[in-house]
Order: structure tokens, then C-alpha cells, then sequence
């Protein structure tokens, strides 16, 4: 199978050793709070990094192009971030580290990291847009959904699928892109770069009112030019494996199938998970891989198959490997599996059929909305 033809995993040590500094859980040490002795942050570098091992264990990694890609430079990033917001980030990782924004501390030489995560998704997403790849997954590390330009937010430090946009853009090789997020958490980092841009649509699947709170609403459409390039669709909590399929069948892809996009980019998070500590739905493995065919699908339908993941959130150290190899295999056409260790587990608690009818009122009331 020659390059061309194969998906892309683009991935980097160096993105392992961000660290978070002086958190348990989603709270900063000090008075009552007890010192966390797994490194303090939800975002753990185990989750991305048993990712990695799983798929060489099951031999999957020797069916991908294996690979890594230049940090993002400072033009990359300037295309986005401030010189302001860079300078500081920049002088308190070549410190000690630090704290700016909204739950987005970091330790020493995260600058450094937090480019090299964003040059993830700028090289992969370059790849499949010059016709190296078939596809690519980029698995980047510090999360950059929740980062606005100048509010590090949510273990987000830098934009990076706005960063990968922007330099594509610039490199005229592609104009008009999809970004669909489906991490638990709504991606308002990204909705707030473009969302007075014409030729980006951001759609954002998650929890209603998790985080942030006072965003992700789907009365929230874009500004002026950009109006109706952004759509919200929150979901209750408690939200399955039916109704998720349901929700991108209903409202996401149809969102993009009318934008008609050089690109399709996930935003690939996986704490929709019913296990994980930072969200309450209950997706399961067989929901990502279910979501993955059908947004290979569309962009075959749309955009020649160009489609990009680039990993977001997902807390579950355990369990996280498995959505991802997932993805992963289904982007890659592989018969190589690594069977949920749950899904007999996961089944059982799947939602009702009254809930399901509860959130399918709910979607088709969104979708008259858009009609």
C-alpha cells in the first residue's frame, strides 16, 4: 500500500511530558486539597500515550504512516495568538511555569510542547490536503479546543486545529473547512476564532452546561459574516450510543454536507465515554467507531475523503486506548481490533428507549429550527 493511500498518525514523545503542575483533579492544591500523587490534572499524558502502545501492540501502527511533524513556528502561531498571549506563555515556561486563563497551568518548556502539539495538527492536516495521505489522526498533546486567542482555557494552551486552519489557509491549500467537535466539552475555543469567519463552520457536539458553562448554545450561529457557520448541538446528560449516531444523521453532517468544505477536521475527544470522570454520557467504543463511518463517509461524499482527527479530550486512562484504536482502525480500512473489555458492561447501561425518544424531541425541534 503506497503513502498515498495510507492514514497518517502523527505523534511525538516531547508531547508526553507536558505536565500541569499543582492540581488534583479539577482543583488547585492548597488548605483541605491533598496533593494528587498521579501528576495532578485530569489531563495525563497516559491517556495519548497507552493510545500509542495499544496500537503497536496490536500491530495496527505497522498498517498507519508513522510519523511526527515541525513544531508549529512563531508565524503559525501569530496567524492565531497574539504577540502579547505568546510572550507571556513563552517567559513563564522558560521559568518555572506557570498558570494563565482558566484552569491551563503548566510546567517548564510547555511552550515548546504546546507547539509541537499544534505542529502535530498543522503537518497531518497539510498532509491530507497535498495528497500525501488518505487521512491522518494527529495526536496532540497539550488539547487546544477550549484555547481562544488570547484565553488558555480547560488544559488548552494553544489553538491547534485553528493554528493547522490558518496555516493551510495561508499556504493556499485550502480555503473553506468543517470543523466537527465531539469532544464531551464544548469547543469554544475554536467556535470564538471563527466565529465571524465565512469559510469555516465549527459544529460542536457535547454536554449541555459541563464546560464551559455560559457557552455552547445552540441559539449561538456566528456574527456577521459568519453568521450560521457555527452550530451548537447540546446534548442532556445521560445522552447513548442511539442518539449520538442520531444527532450527527440529523444536524452535524447535514451542516456540512450544505457547507461543502475542501476538509473535514474532528475535534477527537473521547470523555463522552460512559466511564469518564469529566463527563455523563454514555458513548461507548462501538459509538466512536459508529461516528468515524459516518464522517468517512461525508467527506468521500464532499471532499474527496480529506478528513483530519486531532485528539482533544478523553480522561479515562483505561478506556480512552480503546475508542482511539477505534478510530483509528476504521479510518484506516484495518481488520485489526482491540475488543472493548467493557462492552458487555457499557450495553447494559445503555439509555432506555423513552430516553432516547426524550432526546430524538429534542433534535428534531434543533433541526426545524435550522430548516
Amino acid at each position: 500500500m503506497g503513502a498515498k493511500m495510507r492514514t497518517g498518525f502523527f505523534w511525538d514523545e516531547r508531547c508526553f511530558w507536558h505536565s500541569g503542575g499543582s492540581y488534583a483533579g479539577m482543583m488547585p492544591v492548597g488548605g483541605l486539597v491533598q496533593p494528587a500523587s498521579s501528576g495532578g490534572l485530569p489531563e495525563n499524558p497516559e491517556t495519548k500515550r497507552r493510545l500509542k502502545n495499544l496500537i503497536d501492540v496490536t500491530g495496527l501502527s505497522a498498517e498507519l504512516q508513522m510519523t511526527g511533524a515541525p513544531a508549529a513556528t512563531w508565524d503559525d502561531l501569530s496567524r492565531v495568538h497574539p504577540q502579547s498571549y505568546l510572550t507571556e506563555f513563552k517567559s513563564l515556561s522558560d521559568g518555572k511555569g506557570g498558570e494563565l486563563g482558566l484552569r491551563a497551568p503548566f510546567g517548564p518548556g510547555s511552550f515548546e510542547i504546546a507547539a509541537t502539539s499544534a505542529g502535530l495538527a498543522t503537518g497531518a492536516l497539510k498532509a491530507v490536503l497535498d495528497g500525501q495521505l488518505r487521512n491522518a489522526y494527529a495526536l496532540s498533546r497539550p488539547p487546544g479546543h477550549h484555547c481562544t486567542a488570547d484565553t488558555p482555557q480547560g488544559f488548552c494552551m494553544l489553538a491547534n486545529i485553528a493554528i493547522a486552519i490558518r496555516s493551510a489557509q495561508a499556504a493556499g491549500l485550502a480555503q473553506r473547512v468543517a470543523v466537527l467537535d465531539w469532544d464531551v466539552h464544548h469547543g469554544n475555543g475554536t467556535e470564538a476564532i471563527f466565529y465571524d469567519d465565512p469559510d469555516v463552520l465549527t459544529v460542536s457536539l457535547h454536554q449541555e452546561r459541563n464546560f464551559p458553562l455560559d457557552t455552547g448554545h445552540f441559539e449561538d450561529r456566528g456574527t456577521g459574516a459568519g453568521v450560521g457557520a457555527n452550530l451548537n448541538i447540546p446534548l442532556p446528560s445521560g445522552t447513548g450510543h442511539a442518539s449520538y449516531l442520531a444527532a450527527m444523521e440529523q444536524l452535524a453532517l447535514p451542516a456540512i454536507r450544505r457547507f461543502q468544505p475542501d476538509v473535514v477536521i474532528v475535534a477527537c475527544g473521547y470523555d463522552a465515554a460512559l466511564n469518564d470522570p469529566l463527563g455523563r454520557m454514555l458513548a461507548t467504543v462501538e459509538t466512536f467507531r459508529a461516528m468515524t463511518a459516518q464522517v468517512m463517509a461525508l467527506a468521500d461524499e464532499v471532499c474527496n475523503g480529506r478528513l483530519v482527527m486531532v485528539h482533544e479530550g478523553g480522561y479515562s486512562e483505561t478506556y480512552v486506548p480503546f475508542c482511539g484504536h477505534a478510530v483509528l482502525a476504521e479510518m484506516a480500512g484495518s481488520s485489526i481490533d482491540a475488543p472493548d473489555p467493557l462492552a458487555s458492561t457499557f450495553a447494559a447501561r445503555q439509555p432506555g428507549a423513552d430516553f432516547d425518544a426524550f432526546v430524538q424531541d429534542r433534535l428534531t425541534h434543533m433541526e426545524q429550527l435550522l430548516s
